[in-house]
């Protein structure tokens, strides 16, 4: 079945479970989470009464979130956040806030397009031929996928060396 791209809606019922209306079935918290990082729109309402309670269900998620360990909110945050309720500046507060997460996804997405996408993929064919030209120093044969090149760094080469007799010494205590 494909999945629509409209807002899904999901009814919450008496008994906490939550209801899936697009797809039919019931789904979890996790669940939830999850299609917020998808990127997925949704709302939640009560399926007694049709108020809509997707705030206090994404509200959930992240005190769920944070009792579980994954804390993001720091400590003077929270304070200074429910000292701002029945504050005069509590109406202020919500555009502030999300003003603020909106300009953090932009600086987030700058430094991303600034160091590439395929920043990961780069470093690990750059670990990769440097492994590749420590295997071939250690054993004089040229790896199968081995480019010939000029000489390599001694500098670099005694870091391999070093990292590989690590890596060795961590191979032989698990064998143990």
């Amino acid at each position: 079945m494909a999945k629509s791209t409209g807002k899904v809606t999901i009814k919450k019922y008496a008994n906490r479970r939550l209801y899936d209306t697009e797809s039919s079935t019931y789904i979890t918290l996790d669940r939830l989470a999850q299609m917020v990082r998808e990127g997925r729109e949704f709302e939640v309402v009560d399926a007694k009464s049709g108020e809509d309670i997707t705030r206090q269900v994404l509200t959930q998620i992240i005190v769920d979130e944070e009792a579980r360990g994954a804390t993001m909110l720091p400590l003077n945050f929270l304070k200074q956040l429910i000292g701002l309720y029945g504050n005069s500046m509590q109406n202020f507060v919500p555009q502030y806030l999300e003003a603020a997460m909106d300009a953090f996804q932009r600086n987030r997405s700058a430094v991303k397009d600034a160091f590439g996408g395929n920043m990961l993929a780069d470093i690990a064919k750059r670990n990769m031929a440097m492994f590749e030209g420590a295997t071939q120093a250690f054993t004089g044969k040229p790896t199968p996928n081995a480019k010939p090149s000029g000489s390599p760094d001694p500098n670099d080469l005694d870091e391999l060396k070093a990292e590989l007799a690590a890596l060795q010494a961590k191979v032989d205590k698990l064998g143990r």
